[in-house]
């Protein structure tokens, strides 16, 4: 799902082009939002439900004090990850191993928001459910969403979104903007025409009708597109299936979208419907191209899709609208590719997991965890069909990505793939081995020790029967790990050492023997062998910026900021402080960010900055709230905590200090984190 954030708080999606008409529609629902606390807009594919409310979100965006949040469900192919959806469009990355509807519940309480859940009608039952708990939990929160169908809900407010009067300004005002935008400034001939009038009547004044209509002007005139409409509509429309009138006219207007594109067009719209979420243009080719669609082909016939308004281009990405990807996959099954074109997706993702996992410890690492990110749905596509063809490779996309998902917020979701891609493969074999490193990685950080024990122990055996080296150091971390939290250093210095010394070699050999140096430098920083741990950490944090390393650098920033603070060097705390934040923030790991701001508001303490130091702290408290912990972390943390809580009141007061707690609590976080960053 693609987000921006905005000046409102919250997140609502930028409009990349022109609104235009529909005052009327936006009066009614601007009233309607204050007195019901579900607004449910509904009409055909196609009418502009989704811009209709993406203009009232911005609108009365003021209303709501703690934000207007936007969850686009279009991309999800069933309900499995609808919660995951709405949690991360609220900007919740639960690390507990709670419900997924109860940490929701539970972030919302006592919040005054707008969310706005954008296709809801092949997810209805669903929808319907987890509005009625939401609501019902939740008094502050109201619910607008988007469906082709009512979520039939007794609070429920419909408001049916017609289409532009065929003949009104409106109708006519948005074809000449789109052709105009799309074609020479004069391809319209100055005022509206009676074409241009004949378009809008034929098309019945729905709006993405128009948008395809005036996608073709600049190829042909406005007369000779008006004439082909008029030619062929009649025809199109008596060979549809029996519809709604109005989900005809716009289904016949796709189709005649569709005769108007070029054979290779026609087949590369049918096979991109396989995407769930943006893609980009080489991923088109691995996925699309064959038969009649070579590689120059496949180029070229995006390029045409694009200009034709099929699919809408975002810099180096591409999207294709849901009503669209709707008639793609119609004619993707009549062609009877499905099968062929979503294995052929499954296996082009599981290639790219395999240059994520390769990459790791080079300068694109940052990259892939953005991708694991941004191809979230099509990953989740990739997996499901891969536990059906081959389970095997299921266990090892699930092995790759569950654990750069872990590292960014998505522990619900890795974990759930992570079991079940277990327990549908469970021969012995390396991928076996990383998937169960992986998730009792995730178990561990979800704060349930005593299941990543029990993982632990399995990979470690099965680690020590394979005898690879990269699973034995695997295992011998993920042990280690589990020390570290648990509080018992002494033993993960044990493990790891153990399994270094046994397999010799460069801390940048292998991703796993960098990440038990790593567990090195927590073990010896928790023991108090202060100076070894700054060498072995200043050493690892050289290697990580000569090889443009970020998820390591971040922790190793970690625990030299925490020993300039035991060593009474407060200004160098800080300065790795903020480093590790910049790296957390741009891998989105909000765990990572809430562990950098405690540490980072002890070091301002220390400097004697008690009411900054206060903001910052509020700030990582608020970091925690997203992840569901209460502040966690290595158990040593609580004493630097409390140490920095003690020095700020005492620098500034308690009032001043409780002031400024709240300011950073409740603030914006991306505004604080912001000012955090500032030195």
């Amino acid at each position: 799902m693609v987000r921006q954030t905005v000046t409102v708080v919250g997140h609502i999606p930028e409009e990349t082009t022109s609104f235009v008409g529909r005052e009327a529609e936006l009066v009614r629902l601007e009233e309607a939002l204050p007195d019901h606390r579900l607004v449910t807009l509904t009409g055909t594919g196609g009418v502009g439900k989704t811009r209709l409310a993406l203009r009232a979100a911005r609108r009365v965006a003021s209303r709501y004090p703690d934000g207007v949040w936007w969850a686009d469900l279009s991309p999800l192919d069933g309900d499995r990850l609808l919660l995951a959806a709405v949690s991360d469009a609220v900007d919740l990355s639960d690390h507990s191993p709670r419900m997924p509807v109860e940490a929701l519940c539970e972030w919302l309480s006592g919040k005054r928001l707008l969310l706005v859940l954008d296709s809801c009608e092949h997810l209805a039952d669903a929808c319907r459910t987890l509005v009625g708990d939401l609501l019902t939990a939740v008094p502050g929160l109201t619910v607008l969403a988007t469906s082709r169908q009512p979520l039939r809900l007794a609070a429920e407010r419909l408001i049916e979104v017609e289409p532009m009067r065929a003949d009104g300004p409106d109708a006519l005002a948005l074809f000449t903007e789109r052709a105009t935008a799309l074609a020479p400034a004069d391809v319209l001939g100055g005022p509206v025409t009676t074409a241009v009038v004949s378009i809008c009547r034929r098309l019945e004044g729905i709006p993405l009708a128009l948008e395809l209509a005036a996608a073709q002007v600049g190829r042909a005139t406005v007369e000779e597109v008006s004439h082909r409409l008029t030619s062929r509509f009649d025809v199109l429309v008596h060979s549809e299936p029996v519809w709604p009138e109005r989900h005809r006219t716009m289904r016949t207007a796709i189709g005649w979208s569709h005769e108007l594109c070029a054979p290779t067009e026609r087949l590369l719209w049918a096979r991109l419907t396989v995407f769930r979420s943006a893609f980009d243009a080489a991923s088109a080719r691995s996925v699309c191209s064959g038969g009649p669609l070579g590689l120059p082909e496949t180029g070229r016939a995006l390029a045409g899709l694009v200009a034709k308004s099929v699919v809408s281009r975002d810099g180096d990405r591409y999207r294709m609208l849901d009503t669209i990807r709707e008639y793609g996959r119609l004619w993707l099954a009549a062609l009877g590719e499905e099968d062929a074109v979503a294995d052929r997706h499954a296996e082009h993702f599981l290639g790219l997991a395999r240059q994520a996992d390769a990459g790791w410890l080079g300068p694109e690492q940052l990259s892939w965890y953005r991708w694991a990110g941004e191809a979230y749905t099509d990953l989740c596509t990739a997996l499901d069909r891969l536990l059906v063809t081959s389970p095997r490779e299921a266990l090892e996309l699930a092995g790759v990505v569950g654990f750069l998902w872990s590292c960014c917020g998505r522990l619900r979701e890795a974990r759930s793939y992570l079991e079940q891609t277990l327990a549908e493969y469970r021969s012995p074999c390396p991928e076996r081995v990383r998937a169960l490193w992986s998730l009792g990685v995730t178990a561990s950080l979800q704060g349930d020790y005593d299941t990543a024990h029990r993982l632990s122990a399995e990979c470690g055996a099965l680690a020590r029967q394979d005898g690879d080296p990269e699973t034995v150091l695997a295992a011998a971390y993920l042990t280690g790990l589990l020390a570290l939290l648990t509080g018992q250093p002494v033993d993960a210095r044990t493990v790891t050492d153990r399994a270094l010394a046994q397999l010799p070699g460069d801390p940048f050999d292998s991703p796993s023997r960098l990440r038990c140096h790593l567990v090195g430098v927590f073990a010896l920083n928790a023991l108090g062998k202060l100076d070894e741990a700054r060498a072995e950490g200043e050493r690892l944090r050289r290697g990580c910026v000569a090889r443009g390393e970020c998820w390591t650098r971040a922790y190793v920033d970690h625990q030299l900021a925490l020993i300039a603070l035991h060593t009474g060097r407060p200004h160098e705390a800080a300065e790795h402080a903020r480093a590790m934040l910049v790296g957390k923030r741009e891998m989105g790991d909000s765990f990572g960010i809430a562990l950098g701001l405690d540490v980072l508001a002890a070091a301002i303490a220390a400097q004697g900055d008690g009411e900054r130091a206060a903001q910052v702290f509020g700030t990582g408290l608020a970091l925690w709230a997203t992840v569901g912990h209460p502040q966690r972390g290595t158990p040593e943390l609580r004493a630097v905590r409390e140490e920095c809580e003690r020095a700020a009141r005492a620098a500034v007061g308690d009032l001043a200090y409780d002031a400024a707690f709240e300011r950073g609590a409740n603030g914006d976080t991306e505004t604080c984190l912001a000012e955090a960053l500032r030195a």
